[in-house]
């Protein structure tokens, strides 16, 4: 498998929350995905976990929605792949991330910065994602957000 299918199933997978297309971001998870954000706290020196699902509460997550409120703002994901290592049929991916928030007013922040930790499955016709850990540089996101950075 091509280091650039595999860039493109992380692409791929922040087009999808970008979009929301909810759906077809879990299309692109195996079916033993976990999905974990975490921040280190210098105050506390421990990593903290914010969001911790496997693929059945993400999918409850996403369905859980449109029953809260939400931010007023759509989300952007700006990802750049560093590095990709094969070993046999898995891949690790280290990956840069900035997430931006746009407001209806038009204006745009960043809400977040860090790195995504993927582990992909090469088996099978298609990469799949295994994992997901979201490690956040930024421990203050204001009010947050409901949808999976």
């Amino acid at each position: 498998m091509k280091d650039r299918e595999i860039e493109r199933l992380i692409y791929r997978s922040c087009r999808c929350l970008d979009e929301e297309d909810f759906g077809g971001y879990l299309d692109l998870c195996a079916p033993d995905f976990h999905y974990r954000i975490t921040a280190q706290s210098p105050e506390i020196r421990k990593e903290m976990i914010w969001l911790d699902h496997d693929r059945e509460g993400l999918a409850a997550l996403f369905d859980n929605l449109p029953s809260h409120l939400r931010r007023p703002a759509r989300l952007f994901r700006h990802a750049s792949v560093y590095d990709v290592t094969t070993k046999g049929a898995r891949a690790s991916v280290e990956t840069s991330l900035m997430v931006l928030v746009t407001g209806y007013d038009g204006k745009t922040a960043v809400l977040a910065a860090g790195r995504y930790e993927d582990s992909i499955q090469l088996e099978g016709e298609v990469p799949l994602l295994l994992s997901r850990t979201v490690r956040l540089e930024t421990r203050d996101l204001g009010i947050g957000s409901h949808v999976p950075i």
